[in-house]
């Protein structure tokens, strides 16, 4: 299914799937038991020390994922391997079905590119809410979710957004940390709460126009509507984000846009990062 090359003398699989790739016990036994790790279609020693260069292959069932396909892809694919893919979601767009009437999200469009190119397994590693726009990371088989999974856990994943904000923030940059939980009066908002989750964004100001100004912003937490909440927290909502105290705009959106993605990619070596223009 992929080949992966060992990147350093004397790594064994058993250390590359626990210790570099900390996948959990269970894939782990799976892979074992399937003998889905060879070298040159031989069956191989997960504690043989391997030199530096050594390709290794793995293949094993994956399973299909369940989203419905449209009848064509209408999201634009910013980067591709065997392992992602790098979507740019629309705006208005859901990320994913929240329900079996929901047929048009990102996913299903994405399931009909992965289904054209022969795959059947495609899964969101994190999601965007629908009125933000920009690049959303896929997984294309259960190792790399599961990689990924942990690397937006451990905050490896670099998520970069740009958003224009009512007035003008004093400072030039600085970092959020103010839990977040629901709105006992609201079932979708969310708020600045002491017992909600634990939640950390850093903002740098790039433009300022009168009346507002443009942020970026790196998440290191992704909690929903972080960026949101804590930007109106600040006094300063996103433009035309009437659910957290901005003015509405003439189009009725707010200008949310998720600029770009960078991370060490676990399983080529090298660093990846795409940018949505």
């Amino acid at each position: 299914m992929f080949t992966y090359t060992i990147n350093e003398n004397g790594l064994t699989v058993e250390e590359l799937l626990r210790t570099k790739w900390r996948l959990g016990k269970k894939i782990v036994h799976e892979l074992r038991m399937a003998k889905a790790v060879t070298i040159s279609d031989e069956p191989i020693l997960w504690k043989e020390p391997l030199d530096k260069g050594t390709k290794i292959q793995f293949a094993f069932d994956v399973p299909a994922s369940n989203y419905e396909p449209t009848t064509e892809c209408n999201v634009v694919i910013r980067y591709e391997d065997e392992h992602c893919l790098i979507v740019s979601k629309p705006k208005g767009m859901a990320t994913h079905p929240n329900s079996p009437d929901d047929k048009n999200t990102c996913m299903n469009h994405v399931m009909r590119h992965i289904l054209n190119n022969g795959g059947h397994y495609a899964e969101h590693v994190h999601r965007l809410d629908q009125g933000t726009n920009g690049l959303l990371l896929v997984a294309k088989h259960p190792i790399a979710k599961s990689i990924f999974d942990r690397m937006i856990e451990e905050k490896t994943i670099i998520r970069t957004y740009a958003a224009e904000v009512q007035g003008n923030i004093r400072t030039d940059s600085g970092t959020i940390r103010e839990a977040i939980g629901k709105d006992r009066h609201h079932n979708t908002r969310r708020v600045v709460s002491p017992t909600g989750q634990h939640a950390v964004t850093h903002y740098e100001v790039v433009n300022r126009y009168k009346g507002t100004c443009v942020v970026h912003v790196v998440l290191e937490t992704g909690r929903t509507h972080q960026i949101r909440v804590h930007m109106a927290h600040l006094g300063h909502p996103i433009v035309g984000d009437t659910m957290y105290g901005a003015r509405e705009t003439s189009s009725g959106d707010y200008a949310l846009h998720a600029i770009q993605l960078a991370f060490e990619h676990p399983f080529l070596n090298e660093s990846v990062v795409v940018k949505d223009q």
